[in-house]
């Protein structure tokens, strides 16, 4: 069963009297509990393909589907029902809010989303962060952690609101090669036992051998194999 389908996507963006054409039509499909990475050099589409089935940004023209669902045809409540709900995003810059220790960072997308009990929303986040090791830094804040930490939390944050999809851009980036793979070691982990699809971008070469399947961009076009 796909759990994302994407058909004939398009995204511009106006640079001055420039329109960049960030894709140029992109026909993808995602299968409910892949792990896949999107490869591609900078400034291929990876990160623009990733924010618009997130929905941080949308599509100019063409069909973006998540659960069979139509997200062009959304309103915004259902746009952030959907983000808050089903989908969770590993950014490469981690925006973890600075001001809160690693138990609040994790907690915050529970607490927006108002369904759970303040002790249920607590068990939830004590797990995930046991999940990835950081039960010894639940006090600290982003600022006093290392950037392989800071990557935890924000794995532990996407995970605690139990998505169907996880987005990672970049998830290495920035990390040293050994943290780097135990971050996707943890990811891979996490997709075996909770069935979670899990799409990451890199243009790291060493970080395929993880993936299940590879989708190659280059110019805002898929390419072939």
């Amino acid at each position: 069963m796909n759990i994302i389908e994407i058909r004939g996507l398009k995204k511009d963006y106006p640079l001055g009297d420039t329109l960049v054409n960030a894709l140029r039509g992109v026909d993808v499909t995602v299968e409910s509990g892949e792990f896949m990475s999107i490869v591609g050099p900078s400034g291929s589409g990876k990160t623009t393909l990733l924010n618009v089935i997130g929905c941080i940004d949308f599509a100019t023209e063409g069909s973006v589907q998540i659960g069979g669902r139509e997200i062009t045809a959304m309103n915004d409540r259902q746009i952030t029902d959907l983000r808050l709900h089903k989908i969770g995003f590993i950014f490469q810059t981690f925006n973890l809010i600075p001001v809160l220790d690693v138990v609040e960072n994790v907690e915050f997308p529970l607490l927006l989303m108002k369904s759970l009990s303040r002790s249920e929303i607590r068990k939830r986040a004590d797990r995930l962060i046991a999940e990835v090791g950081l039960q010894s830094f639940a006090k600290h804040r982003p600022s006093e952690l290392s950037g392989g930490q800071r990557q935890r939390v924000a794995i532990a944050r996407a995970l605690v609101t139990n998505p169907d999809i996880v987005l990672a851009d970049e998830p290495t980036a920035n990390l040293d090669s050994v943290t780097g793979a135990s971050i996707l070691e943890l990811m891979k982990d996490m997709n075996t036992q909770e069935k979670t699809t899990f799409v990451f971008s890199t243009h790291d070469a060493n970080v395929l051998k993880y993936a299940r399947r590879i989708v190659k961009i280059h110019d805002g076009l898929i390419s072939p194999n």
